[in-house]
């Protein structure tokens, strides 16, 4: 019973930390204002684990802001690692490391899905619910990017926008398939 609150929390937890450290890395890649509320709050959130990634690998006005990036990938192998640890109550064999470098990019790429689904339902919402919400012109910023391309191929219904729910639906089903690549690269559950 210890190890289910103890595995919960820590899926909390990281799911949460790796959440912002990619969501830095999309406002950066967004070009979102860094005077934005939002990107401030998220800046000051991660900038712990970023500001000295930084002096490691800088950030020099590409699209990538690599230091977040990192960060949530070490998040990522951290998560994996605890798991482990919570789990099997013994360290990680040698023979399980490329599995677990494989298992943290995939559990990256499920992090990013889940952002990608609650900024897409957080959007769908508030146009429903108060379109003039302060945070909508950020929301939209950082969703129509991919919106976009669906927007084109999606019928139109009037007032009625089918391209959110595509997204959702796309995002669910890559996040199947993620999760049994991710117990295929580091068997010990499926995330």
């Amino acid at each position: 019973m210890i190890g289910e609150i103890l595995r919960f929390l820590l899926d909390i937890v990281f799911n949460l930390v790796g959440a912002i450290l990619l969501a830095r890395a999309w406002i950066h890649a967004a070009k979102l204002h860094p005077f934005n509320p939002m990107s401030q709050a998220i800046h000051q959130a991660t900038n712990w684990l970023v500001e000295p990634l930084r002096r490691l690998i800088p950030t020099q006005g590409g699209l990538f802001d690599w230091a977040s990036l990192l960060g949530a990938l070490l998040a990522a192998a951290a998560y994996l690692l605890l798991m482990w640890l919570v789990s099997t109550s013994s360290m990680l064999p040698a023979k399980l490391i490329p599995g677990l470098i494989g298992a943290s990019i995939v559990t990256l790429g499920r992090w990013a899905l889940n952002l990608i689904v609650w900024m897409t339902l957080i959007q769908a919402v508030l146009s429903w619910v108060n379109p003039m919400a302060t945070i909508m012109p950020v929301l939209t910023t950082l969703t129509d990017p991919l919106l976009a391309p669906i927007r084109r191929i999606t019928p139109k219904l009037g007032a009625l926008d089918l391209a959110p729910l595509v997204l959702l639906v796309l995002a669910q089903i890559a996040m199947m398939v993620l999760s049994r690549i991710s117990f295929t690269l580091f068997p010990l559950f499926v995330l």
